[in-house]
């Protein structure tokens, strides 16, 4: 068992990497081994990246994304991944494809992180 406040302490270590970081998208939908370090198939880096860390436990982290439908050239999106600022990949989620975005539509990823 890990305490509360140990719990809290790495959700704040998370945060501030996430935060000091950037967000990417790609068309990959696949699984990712834990030891790569980029998206299978990267479409857009360094998008800026809104992160939170939830006040009443102190062990949740909350990330927004958000995407310009223009940047996305009508493309279809499997892959978000969020990155340090040494461009190391912290998390890695692939889902079924989203897309085509209008090009007037901005796209918002909500992530949210507990640490257990």
């Amino acid at each position: 068992m890990i305490t509360d406040k140990l719990k809290q302490l790495v959700a704040g270590e998370i945060n501030t990497r996430i935060n000091a970081g950037t967000g990417r998208v790609g068309q990959g939908g696949n699984s990712t081994n834990p030891s790569n370090n980029t998206l299978d198939v990267p479409l857009i880096t360094g998008i800026a990246t809104t992160v939170s860390q939830s006040t009443s436990d102190g062990n949740v982290i909350d990330v927004k994304l958000s995407v310009a439908g223009t940047t996305l050239n009508s493309k279809t999106l499997r892959e978000v991944g969020l990155f340090d600022s040494s461009s190391n990949m912290l998390q890695r989620i692939n889902f079924d494809a989203i897309g085509p975005i209008a090009s007037d539509a901005t796209l918002e990823i909500f992530i949210t992180m507990e640490v257990e």
